[in-house]
């Protein structure tokens, strides 16, 4: 391990660092950034409470000097946001794994963005890691083609601060044949090494973004269920009990509910279609 000098709002720290991880990153990594329409994207994986999102920032802020809070973004549009505005050659650090990453929504919205802002990335020489419970819920072109190494944090006794890094063809042998069962140990990682438990970033204003964060998916989430159990009350009432729609409208409207008959109309069509899908799945 190596102390490297880092500076967190206006404050000189020192952190430790495994050497041949800063070599690395100092020798390899940087200056690849520095070439035309070239980024990097890195995936961070692990356990809930390994201490992958403060591993994730340390990276971020060893390529990037200038890494803060801003860039630490927790929902799509935030990443998004945080690509456009990135300057040349910054870190930005998608950590949404804690919200709900491993959904197949979630996922296939990491692949979107992945693809939409390629060019933005490239562009800007950024320099991407994102962090998710596990790299074989990842899409496949992101988890394969994008990424070009994944460190998979674990801990050991119950204390935190290990990784095992897998570069990019042994990660894509690691997805093809570890998918299956979830399972690290083929092919051999590349290297491992350790780190500390220290943020690169304000941590109580780390939390308080994260609280705010799952609050607001919290909400979102049961806005989600409220509406669907809503659809399907009107589309038991419309199929089944054969109440028309203007009279589904009119009952809502006598309860101070206004909801439109077209509105209606679009839920039962909508929830149609859904029940049709998961009827062809099973």
């Amino acid at each position: 391990m190596v102390l490297i000098p880092i500076e967190v709002d206006n404050e000189r720290k020192e952190m430790y660092v495994d050497k041949e991880l800063y070599n690395r990153l100092k020798t390899t990594i940087k200056p690849k950034l520095k070439k035309k329409d070239y980024d990097w994207v890195w995936i961070v994986d692990g356990g809930e409470g390994s201490g992958k999102s403060v591993f994730s920032m340390q990276l971020a802020k060893l390529v990037d000097p200038s890494f803060n809070l801003e860039r630490v973004c927790m929902t799509p549009n935030e990443f998004t946001k945080a690509i456009i505005k990135a300057n040349k050659g910054q870190a930005v650090v998608f950590d949404e794994g804690f919200t709900g990453l491993s959904s197949r929504a979630s996922l296939t919205e990491i692949n979107r963005l992945m693809v939409s802002l390629m060019m933005e990335m490239r562009q800007k020489n950024l320099f991407i890691v994102v962090v998710m419970p596990t790299i074989f819920l990842l899409d496949r072109y992101v988890a394969l083609f994008r990424a070009r190494g994944l460190f998979h944090i674990y801990t050991k006794d119950g204390r935190r601060g290990r990784w095992i890094y897998f570069n990019n063809k042994s990660k894509k042998l690691l997805y093809i044949f570890g998918k299956k069962l979830f399972s690290y140990s083929k092919p051999r990682s590349n290297f491992r090494g350790r780190f500390a438990d220290q943020y690169t970033v304000n941590e109580i204003e780390y939390r308080k973004k994260k609280a705010e964060t799952l609050s607001k998916k919290s909400r979102s989430t049961r806005a989600e269920a409220f509406k669907r159990q809503r659809d399907i009350l009107f589309y038991i009432m419309d199929k089944k009990l054969k109440v028309n729609q203007e009279q589904i409208a009119n009952y809502c409207k006598d309860l101070g509910y206004n909801i439109t008959q077209q509105n209606i109309s679009i839920a039962i069509t909508e929830m149609n279609i859904q029940l049709i899908k998961e009827d062809e799945k099973t």
